[in-house]
C-alpha cells in the first residue's frame, strides 16, 4: 500500500478538511487575532489530522503488507485465512469477513464435487468388478468350444478386458496412495508375470520376447508394476512392425535400477514422442494405424509419479521405441 494510494483515497476528506481550514483562518483573521495565536492554532489543526491519517496509514500498510506477504509464500493460496490474523480497523474487519465467507464457499463447493467425485469414482469400480464376470464367462465359453470364429473374439473379449481394466486404474489413479503397498520385489518376477498376461496376444500377434538381464530387487507395488508393464506391452504389440521383437532388460546404476522395453516398431515422430505422456494424446501413430484413446502411456506416467518411479519415452519414425523406468534403490519407501 502506496502512501500517495492512502491520500488519493482520502482526497475528499482533505479537500473538505483544507476548505474549513481555511474558513477558520479567514475567520480568525477577521476577528484580529494575533498572527503568533493564527499560527498556533493552525499548527495544531493541521498536525493533529496528519498524525491521525499517518497512524491509520502505518496501521494499514502493516495489515496489507502481511496478507501480501503470506500470499506470496503460500503454494497454496486458498490456506491464506488459515493464517490471516483478524485486522483490528473496520474496513480491514470488512475485507476479512467477505475473504471467510468466500473462503467457506469454496470449501463447501470443493466439498460437493468431492462427494460427486468420490461417488462417481465407487461407481465406476462396482462397474468394473460386475462386466469382470461376464468377461470371464465369455473367456470360458470360448476356451470350450475353439475354433476360428471364437479365438477372434476371444481377441476381441481381451481388448474390452484392456480397456476396462484402464478405466478400473484411471478412476483410482488419484488416490493411489489408498490402494498401495510398497514391498521388496523381484524385478525378474514381474517382468515375466507382465509377459505371461499378455502371453497370447503376444503369440497371436507373432511378437518375440527376449528378456535379459532383469535379476534385480526393487521396492514397488506389484499390482501396479504390472499394469504399467502391461500397457508397455499392449503398446508395443499396436504399433508392432513384422518380424515384431520386445527386448526387456535392466542396467543398475549407483542409486537406482533401470527397466528398458524395446522395440522395433513403427516408433513415432520426435514431437509425437515429447508429449506421449499427455493425458489423451493419441499422436500421428493413434490415427494412422490403430484406434487409441491416448490413456495407456497417461496412466502409465501418473502411476510411476505417485509410486515414486521415473519413466521416460525415446522413440525414431519407424525405428522403435524405448520407454525406461526407473525404480530407486533401497527400501526409503517404505516409509
Amino acid at each position: 500500500m502506496k502512501f500517495r494510494s492512502f491520500l488519493r483515497d482520502k482526497a475528499v476528506f482533505l479537500t473538505a478538511y483544507g476548505l474549513a481550514l481555511s474558513f477558520v483562518l479567514v475567520f480568525l483573521l477577521v476577528l484580529r487575532l494575533s498572527l503568533y495565536s493564527i499560527w498556533f492554532i493552525a499548527g495544531v489543526l493541521v498536525l493533529a489530522p496528519a498524525a491521525g491519517l499517518l497512524a491509520e496509514y502505518m496501521q494499514k500498510r502493516a495489515y496489507y503488507r502481511q496478507v501480501a506477504d503470506l500470499l506470496s509464500h503460500l503454494d497454496k493460496k486458498f490456506l491464506l485465512m488459515e493464517l490471516l490474523e483478524r485486522p483490528s480497523f473496520a474496513e480491514g474487519e470488512i475485507f476479512y469477513e467477505v475473504l471467510r465467507r468466500t473462503g467457506k464457499a469454496m470449501n463447501d463447493e470443493i466439498a460437493f464435487y468431492k462427494r460427486q467425485s468420490g461417488e462417481y469414482r465407487e461407481f465406476v469400480e462396482t462397474w468394473v468388478h460386475e462386466i469382470k464376470t461376464p468377461i470371464a464367462s465369455s473367456k470360458l465359453l470360448i476356451e470350450n468350444h475353439p475354433d476360428g470364429v471364437t479365438r477372434s473374439i476371444g481377441e476381441e473379449i481381451d481388448k474390452i478386458d484392456g480397456f476396462v481394466e484402464q478405466a478400473l486404474y484411471y478412476s483410482r489413479s488419484n488416490s493411489v496412495e489408498k490402494d498401495y503397498l510398497v514391498k521388496k520385489s523381484s524385478l525378474k518376477e514381474l517382468v515375466y508375470a507382465a509377459v505371461r498376461r499378455h502371453a497370447s496376444s503376444l503369440i497371436h500377434n507373432k511378437v518375440t520376447v527376449s528378456v535379459e538381464e532383469v535379476d534385480y530387487t526393487v521396492y514397488t507395488d506389484r499390482k501396479w508394476v504390472d499394469f504399467i508393464l502391461g500397457q508397455l506391452l499392449v503398446n508395443s504389440i499396436k504399433y508392432k512392425k513384422d518380424p515384431a521383437r520386445i527386448r526387456i532388460y535392466a542396467q543398475e546404476w549407483e542409486n537406482s535400477i533401470a527397466l528398458y522395453l524395446s522395440d522395433n516398431g513403427i516408433g513415432m515422430t520426435e514431437a509425437d514422442a515429447a508429449r506421449a505422456f499427455e493425458k489423451g494424446f493419441t499422436g500421428e501413430n493413434g490415427r494412422r494405424y490403430a484406434k487409441s484413446t491416448g490413456m495407456g502411456l497417461y496412466l502409465c506416467k501418473k502411476l510411476c509419479d505417485k509410486l515414486g518411479l521415473s519413466i521416460t519415452l525415446t522413440a525414431y519414425p519407424q525405428n522403435g521405441t524405448t520407454v525406461r523406468i526407473v525404480f530407486p534403490k533401497g527400501s526409503m519407501h517404505l516409509i
